[in-house]
């Protein structure tokens, strides 16, 4: 099976040695588990033909807000709808579940609430998922058909639905603590509040659920779907 990685941003170039950039993340995340991958950089222009061009997709996160003017987005929003009509599978992170929701009609803004950085537990079917979250945007009007699968009270719309065939989630769970500890101190000193910077530092060797998303994804793409 092969995943397209449309990549809307890039990882920080004093974070790139060690961790290597966003694509190459989910890369990781899913290995063992068969797929072929492709990226294309959508951030930089670079885009499939069509949404045959792979059998499942991911939209990755990045540093962007959905509702600014950048050329490449109204386009990515295009190849959304028609992954949409076509139902094949697709997965959004961060970003690419705030892009996905808008595409389809909903709206994300900056949370009044703040950010939210670090250690972040979201309640999914009765259970609580602890993941690496980063993100002030937040996705506040869902678009119709959209269903909330989990969140919490900071972020209420945190995991979306669509269909049997998109799901999204607002946390990173590609995210190793590791990149996050190097996110705190490259992008988010004199960005974040440095309260919020320093409880998340001092969590960082806490553990999260990342594998348990990595299998639920690997089989969220191997679904059969009529």
């Amino acid at each position: 099976m092969k995943i397209g990685i449309l990549q809307t941003g890039h990882s920080p170039e004093d974070l790139f040695g060690p961790f290597g950039d966003y694509d190459g993340m989910f890369r990781d995340m899913l290995d063992g588990n068969g797929f072929e991958f492709q990226t294309w950089a959508v951030v930089d222009g670079i885009f499939p033909d069509s949404p045959a061009d792979a059998d499942g997709w991911l939209i990755t996160g990045s540093k962007h807000g959905a509702y600014e003017d950048h050329a490449w987005i109204a386009p990515l929003e295009a190849l959304i709808r028609q992954i949409h009509a076509r139902k094949r599978p697709l997965a959004g992170i961060c970003f690419g579940h705030q892009v996905i929701a808008q595409a389809l009609g909903g709206k994300v803004a900056k949370f009044d609430g703040g950010w939210a950085v670090g250690r972040v537990t979201y309640q999914v079917d009765g259970k609580d998922l602890t993941l690496n979250a980063w993100h002030q945007d937040q996705v506040v009007e869902l678009p119709e058909g959209a269903r909330v699968l989990g969140g919490n009270a900071f972020c209420r719309n945190g995991i979306l639905a669509y269909g049997d065939h998109i799901i999204s989630w607002q946390p990173h769970p590609e995210f190793p603590s590791a990149f996050v500890g190097g996110l705190i101190e490259k992008r988010g000193r004199g960005v974040v509040p440095d309260d919020l910077l320093d409880r998340a530092a001092a969590d960082l060797d806490a553990p999260v659920d990342n594998p348990e998303i990595a299998t639920f994804l690997a089989e969220f793409y191997r679904k059969e779907r009529i």
